[in-house]
């Protein structure tokens, strides 16, 4: 097994299980300080004279100290620094149960609304910080990734130096993910199922919703129908790949969307809280893998419930 060589360890401490930026020094360039790099990656954004303002305060921090006006440019240098806290998050109001923990690894199931770790907006409120704050495990870090609207189980590494290993299952494809879904049921959507869909997916930098094209596939999910009751269906999915919101795409491009989606069939409106009693549909109900380092075959279960199955009078069915 080889392992990847581990980041430079950061001379800055966590916030709230959020880790510093880091910041890698470009090999090529003409910079002659660091803060000139930092004005050109940072200074749009950050506002006038801010870049100015955090390396007078010393908020900027190389490993040997602080980054000072003046420090010169170091190609393949790097650079910490804290994100600014923004406005107070909306507490996502349901836990992160843990199904496993050893010493290596954290399996997680994560509730609808929580983002499995932090972007954008989304940070302290975040599977990777709560779990990190919780169980006093400060380098744990994601294998994988959820949606933040999907539930379901999540792998996380305890080791950053074992991380590769357990990334290397889902990049050759080995770890084993079936999820469920529930959509209406339509006797001539439902008669082509089972069902292997194979597509090309596409997502767009700053464009909410993924899209198919024609041409050669990278996405492939197969689909089938569990049981159906009340107007509604019960569905298995297993992705072959992980592309962005592939599951949802290609149940919409069936003619069958997940309830509760706000991107397929159609984008509706941004701004309007979100509506926790009706998240979106779609559960990673099981992860199965070999472990990598000891040879057991592990398989975790989610033990969420989805709600339009639960009760689908509440759903329309």
């Amino acid at each position: 097994m080889v392992r990847r060589k581990p980041a430079p360890v950061s001379p800055l401490p966590q916030r709230d299980g959020i880790d510093p930026v880091h910041v890698k020094l470009p090999l090529d360039g003409a910079w002659p300080t660091v803060r000139a790099y930092l004005e050109e990656r940072y200074g749009a954004a950050a506002g006038d004279g801010r870049i100015g303002a955090m390396l007078a305060a010393g908020e900027f921090v190389a490993a040997d100290g602080p980054v000072g006006a003046d420090t010169p440019y170091r190609p393949g240098g790097h650079v910490w620094f804290h994100r600014e806290p923004g406005p107070p998050e909306p507490v996502v109001p349901f836990p992160v149960e843990v199904l496993h923990r050893d010493e290596r690894i954290v399996v997680a199931d994560k509730p609808h609304f929580l983002a499995t770790t932090p972007r954008g907006s989304h940070a302290t409120e975040t599977a990777l910080a709560r779990l990190r704050r919780d169980l006093g495990l400060p380098r744990l870090s994601p294998a994988h990734r959820l949606d933040r609207l999907t539930a379901g189980v999540v792998l996380f590494v305890a080791d950053p130096a074992l991380r590769g290993a357990y990334q290397g299952l889902f990049e050759r494809r080995e770890a084993v993910k079936e999820y469920e879904a529930v959509a209406r049921y339509e006797e001539g959507a439902a008669a082509r199922l089972p069902a292997v869909v194979r597509t090309r997916i596409l997502k767009d930098r700053g464009r909410l919703d993924a899209y198919e094209v024609p041409g050669e596939p990278n996405a492939e999910s197969r689909i089938e129908l569990a049981e159906a009751r009340g107007g509604l269906g019960r569905y298995r999915l297993a992705p072959r790949t992980g592309r962005t919101h592939q599951l949802r795409v290609h149940m919409n491009g069936l003619g069958l969307p997940i309830l509760g989606d706000p991107l397929y069939p159609a984008v509706l409106g941004e701004g309007d809280p979100e509506d926790y009693r009706r998240p979106l549909q779609l559960l990673a109900r099981s992860l199965e893998f070999t472990d990598p380092l000891d040879g057991r075959r592990m398989r975790f279960t989610s033990g969420r419930v989805l709600a339009a199955w639960q009760d689908p009078a509440g759903w329309g069915g």
